[in-house]
């Protein structure tokens, strides 16, 4: 999987590398510029090197070519506008109209970054960021080069106005390159660090050597555009990666020769009459991705209701916890899924039997109210082999403190993250837990985290309907009854999920998502082994 370096951790692995005597601060600095130029090109095209307008921007095309041929290159005060400098010396190389201007004290300018603004000294002039235009001057391109990963306070005065003038004109936005990441955005976090306040709008985000966290939390993809990472050549290892979740290294497939039971077999527990649909896209999700068997467990009250609804799932009396426990003397019951449905009378009642049997246990919807409702009594009872899977309302009932901090204006960077408050949920709960989100988070109590990203190229608004969470307690249930480890059913749950909304794309409802697994499944860059 890839990793995702934080602001603090980059700047470790460019020091390392640098005191190692592998390489120069300015070689980074031009390979990052020379990045961002390779990016440009490939992401317009139609540019060719020699200056032709965007095609997100068409009108441009019947301007003249000396126009069509400008850029603007905003370079700030650290080595991010250092950055800059080495891309206006690189496009005014290639015959680029270039006009530069710098947001600070020259004389302040680290030290590699007063080389750069020397040698495009040498080409051009630099003008106070004061002249820069705050709407369109007719630049093909404008190069957002003002503040990177390291920032730790939010946007101000004049930066912030220009940040703010451009932010509703889509023609700016498309047009604008971020080098690293969209100035004020919080590197590790995805935040704003003043709260509501503007950042830089990206319509493409060049980084380097990794993507951050915060290219893929909270606000990063709808600031960051088309997000690019340019490879600068550093190779040393970072301990403690928040890792982004892809489908490389999983294996879906079952072994030859063996029977249901080899592949585990899951309980999923339904609530009253009328209110049983959750649980069987619960359990239709677990079957699908590859239990042996599933029952749905089920009140006698509702027991007609899910006979006339299912076919290959079996059926289970449970009449409360005394039918649940012992229904839980059958050992080849290994992994247990609670909440969606459930009801939380229900769900009071039976969460304290499922944690007693010890197994691997989903814990979802009501199944989280009820934890959240014993001021920390079930809690207790929580074992590794859980997985809790939140929303955010629910995640804010379950862990109200770090909720709070998790809400808070940051003030100052970094900001406190979705990791940050996932990884500290895990630890306090002692298993795997999953915050639900376009930025989905999953943690495990040893600090391991990764990020599952519906976004950029993997986004999937499809799956912003009812049901669908209870399809993914269903995936991963499934999983877990498979014999894979809590963590490991959590990502690969997850990133399935969202593959499985794109596979089906627009119109998408739950009921459709287990039905798009043998379609991914039969597709040859799934590993079936």
């Amino acid at each position: 999987m890839t990793e995702l370096l934080t602001a603090g951790q980059m700047r470790a692995v460019e020091q390392t590398a640098i005191k190692s005597g592998a390489v120069t601060g300015l070689e980074l600095m031009e390979r990052a510029g020379q990045g961002v130029v390779d990016a440009i090109f490939e992401e317009w095209p139609e540019l060719d090197r020699r200056g032709a307008s965007p095609s997100r921007s068409p009108e441009y095309f019947e301007k003249d070519e000396e126009v069509s041929r400008r850029v603007v290159v905003l370079c700030g005060p650290g080595n991010n506008g250092g950055d800059g400098f080495v891309v206006a010396r690189l496009l005014h190389g290639l015959g680029w109209q270039v006009e530069a201007f710098l947001y600070g004290d020259v004389e302040k300018l680290p030290p590699d970054a007063r080389v750069n603004y020397e040698r495009w000294i040498e080409l051009g002039r630099v003008r106070p960021f004061g002249e820069a235009p705050t709407g369109d001057c007719g630049a093909a391109l404008y190069v957002d080069a003002l503040f990177g990963t390291g920032l730790q306070r939010p946007l101000t005065g004049e930066v912030l106005a220009w940040a703010v003038a451009r932010a509703s004109e889509p023609q700016l936005v498309n047009k604008t390159v971020s080098v690293d990441i969209p100035s004020g955005l919080c590197a590790d976090s995805g935040r704003d660090l003043a709260g509501e306040a503007e950042t830089v709008r990206a319509g493409l985000t060049v980084s380097f050597h990794t993507a951050k966290p915060g290219h893929y939390l909270g606000h990063g993809p709808a600031r960051s555009g088309c997000l690019v990472v340019r490879d600068i050549g550093l190779t040393e290892p970072v301990e403690g990666a928040v890792r982004l979740v892809s489908g490389e290294g999983i294996e879906f497939g079952k072994a030859q020769g063996a029977h249901k039971y080899s592949h585990g077999h899951a309980l999923v527990l339904a609530g009253g009459p009328g209110k049983t649909g959750a649980a069987r896209l619960a359990a239709r999700g677990a079957l699908r991705i590859g239990a042996g068997l599933v029952t749905l467990g089920v009140p006698p009250a509702a027991q007609m209701e899910v006979a006339c609804q299912i076919t290959a799932l079996m059926l289970q009396r449970v009449d409360g916890p005394e039918g649940l426990s012992d229904l839980l003397q059958d050992d080849r019951l290994n992994a247990l899924c609670l909440g969606p449905g459930l009801g939380l009378a229900c769900a009071a009642e039976l969460v304290p039997v499922a944690l007693a049997a010890k197994r691997p246990t989903v814990l979802d919807a009501d199944a989280l109210t009820a934890l959240a409702e014993t001021s920390g009594c079930l809690m207790a009872e929580l074992h590794e082999e859980c997985v809790l899977t939140p929303h955010g309302g629910e995640f804010s009932r379950l862990f109200p403190d770090i909720a709070e901090k998790l809400a808070a204006v940051p003030g100052r960077g970094p900001g406190y993250s979705k990791v940050d408050a996932v990884r500290a949920a895990a630890a306090r709960a002692g298993c795997v837990v999953l915050l639900k989100g376009s930025d989905t988070v999953i943690a495990a109590p040893d600090g391991r985290c990764a990020i599952n990203a519906a976004s950029y190229e993997r986004a999937a608004p499809w799956l912003a309907t009812a049901g669908s969470g209870d399809v993914l307690a269903g995936f991963i249930t499934g999983l877990l009854a498979r014999g894979f480890a809590p963590m490991q059913a959590a990502e690969a749950g997850a990133w399935l999920h969202v593959e499985c909304a794109r596979q089906f794309g627009p119109g998408l409802i739950a009921e459709d998502l287990p039905e798009q697994v043998p379609i991914l499944f039969n597709k040859s860059d799934i590993r079936l082994l």
